[in-house]
């Protein structure tokens, strides 16, 4: 009966959608593994397909011997009598009926057959709600999206120097002191005001935190759309906000001195274990994340503590290794697996630790040559907090440059030298050549587990920008962690993705509608001095117009229909139009036949560039 009832309540949602989709059945995200329509409806609403789940006409088995099906794998096929959904397991059932609901129409659901296996077994979201607190209904909708679109992990980014987000009753003062500061504003606070915290209930705090029961109800929200929470407490670093309550967990034993806890103390170690204990009480994640990145050491140069334990370990590199050996063995004698950011890599792991590779794809690339399981997630490319358009037409983001097609430009298993060097090339904001970059070895390719997109909270503050950042850039990454690597396409995705964007309208998210500006790229042609042109566009469809003789476009100048061939010395101009007049900037560029010309999406930096806490 559970089917039955989730059918139902999504069903009744999302028809209202799903009758003013003009391309039935050919838009799905994440893009199966397999699929053909053979032609045909199976006709139902959303009051009789429940009818046709109880009269045997929507027949749903388990197979767990089937060679084609690997875990959360599904097969589908619907006649215009009947459909039959088999899976690996009960997560492949639930992924069946996501993709029935995206293919339902005002004509019923579209005869296919589908056998369809994700790529990766992680494929993930970060949030971080330290620097803005994001309430537990917000994580919800969160939740309901990244199900919708077969993400399965959702990292909870839960401490940082921007307040403590979780009850801990060993250490009550971590909320009441460290959950709420003097002003909402980040730059205010961080850059420019007194980054003071102050007590629960003063008026005017901003902040927040999560109750034991919030996080509960976070945890068996995201189980019944299987997706696993992976809660993050940074150790040993991004933790002023501890201090504050805590004092003598830093090596001044004075609040507002430093953001790293005193590693030669063994209250750190007390303090950790304890918090630790009661966040896998709450979150039965096999993973738990204990960030181990950007510790700046500053204090530990001058703390006797730390000097006398750098001096028995051989340095202040060790001293760091030595408090994430200690999580890691402790997490693991509690049967949990250690995850961490990329610095990790610098202790010899157990074979169970993960490393979520954030300082580009170099991390990943050695921790899986390494024998050690990685996790995609270079901020260069697959960060939401970054721009996904010219800065000047978007809010306050962090700086850099990641629109969609960037995303999913990105190849997250990078095992030879070309796709390594593509990656770099992304993060670089230039050519990179094959030859200059190290790649995945074959034999190690396994290790990379999945892909995760990140989102750094520093300039999101409200529900409505955080959607607004993270959407439609997410369906880039779970198509990523989904699909194989031989039916991406760019041109078939950016057809698909444009036709969801309506949809999560209707659902009421508030995403991005996409760029309105052109990107024109050209190759040398080798037989003379000319160039074949290329004119690209995020929206679809998108009445692109160009000129070639230096002038502006207007509504009577061609319509892009293809690449193009021009002479070397060509200025070529191009814009989108709708309505008559141009939707966007005009893009420009002169063809001199020498160089090919890619887009790189170079790093933007703005006037008020801000990257102290830039991951």
């Amino acid at each position: 009966m559970r089917f039955i009832s989730e059918i139902s309540v999504v069903a009744s949602l999302l028809f209202a959608v799903a009758c003013h989709d003009p391309q039935p059945g050919a838009d799905l995200v994440p893009l199966p593994a397999e699929m053909t329509f053979t032609g045909g409806y199976f006709q139902t609403d959303s009051v009789s397909f429940v009818r046709g789940v109880a009269d045997g006409r929507v027949v749903c088995e388990l197979d767990t011997s089937s060679p084609n099906l690997s875990r959360e794998g599904y097969g589908l096929e619907v006649r215009s009598d009947g459909i039959r959904i088999t899976a690996a397991d009960s997560a492949g059932l639930f992924y069946a009926r996501q993709t029935l609901l995206q293919l339902l129409t005002a004509k019923g659901i579209p005869c296919v057959k589908i056998t369809d296996n994700p790529r990766f077994g992680y494929r993930g979201i970060h949030l971080d709600v330290s620097r803005h607190f994001f309430a537990k209904e917000e994580v919800f909708k969160i939740l309901d999206e990244m199900a919708r679109y077969k993400l399965n992990v959702f990292h909870l980014h839960l401490t940082d120097n921007g307040g403590w987000r979780i009850q801990i009753d060993r250490y009550p003062l971590l909320t009441r002191l460290g959950a709420f500061r003097t002003e909402a504003d980040w730059l205010k606070w961080w850059e420019f005001g007194d980054r003071r915290y102050v007590p629960e209930g003063t008026p005017g705090a901003y902040g927040g935190y999560y109750t034991k029961d919030d996080i509960r109800q976070i945890v068996a929200y995201a189980a019944a759309r299987y997706i696993e929470v992976i809660p993050e407490i940074e150790f040993p670093a991004h933790s002023d906000e501890v201090f504050i309550g805590y004092p003598e967990l830093c090596c001044s034993g004075k609040p507002y001195t430093s953001g790293e806890f005193c590693v030669g103390n063994p209250a750190t170690f007390e303090f950790m274990d304890g918090v630790l204990t009661e966040v896998m009480e709450l979150f039965p994640s096999r993973r738990i994340h204990i960030g181990g990145d950007e510790a700046r050491k500053a204090a530990w140069k001058t703390c006797p503590k730390c000097q006398l334990l750098a001096k028995e370990l051989g340095g202040l590199d060790e001293v760091q290794c030595y408090l994430i050996e200690h999580a890691e063995k402790f997490l693991a004698e509690h049967g949990r697996m250690m995850v961490g950011w990329d610095e990790i890599l610098r202790n010899n792991l157990r074979p169970t630790s993960v490393a979520i590779s954030y300082r580009g794809q170099r991390g990943a690339i050695e921790a899986a040559n390494r024998g050690y399981d990685a996790v995609m997630s270079p901020g260069e490319i697959i960060y939401f907090d970054w721009y996904q358009a010219n800065p000047h037409t978007q809010p306050r983001a962090m700086s850099g440059f990641s629109p969609i097609k960037k995303m999913y430009s990105f190849e997250p298993v990078p095992d030879t030298p070309e796709r390594a060097a593509a990656n770099e090339s992304l993060v670089k904001g230039e050519y990179v050549a094959p030859d200059s970059v190290e790649h995945i070895r074959p034999n190690a390719a396994s290790h990379i587990i999945g892909v995760q997109g990140c989102t750094w909270a520093e300039f999101i503050g409200t529900p409505e920008h955080l959607e607004y950042m993270i959407f439609p850039r997410l369906l880039a990454i779970a198509e990523l962690g989904w699909t194989p690597r031989e039916r991406r396409l760019w041109a078939d995705f950016r057809r698909r993705v444009n036709s969801q964007i309506p949809r999560l309208l209707a659902r009421g998210v508030n995403a991005f509608t996409l760029s309105n500006d052109v990107e024109i790229t050209a190759r040398i042609v080798r037989e003379g001095r000319k160039a074949r042109v290329t004119l690209d566009t995020e929206k679809y469809p998108a009445e692109v117009r160009y000129t070639l003789d230096g002038s502006d476009p207007t509504v009577g100048s061609d319509i892009y229909s293809g690449p193009f061939v021009v002479e070397a010395g060509t200025t070529v101009k191009a814009a989108l139009f709708a309505g008559g007049k141009p939707a966007g900037s005009i893009a420009e560029l002169y063809v001199d036949a020498c160089h090919d010309v890619e887009n790189y999406y170079t790093y933007l930096e703005t006037p008020e560039v801000y990257a102290s806490t830039n991951r």
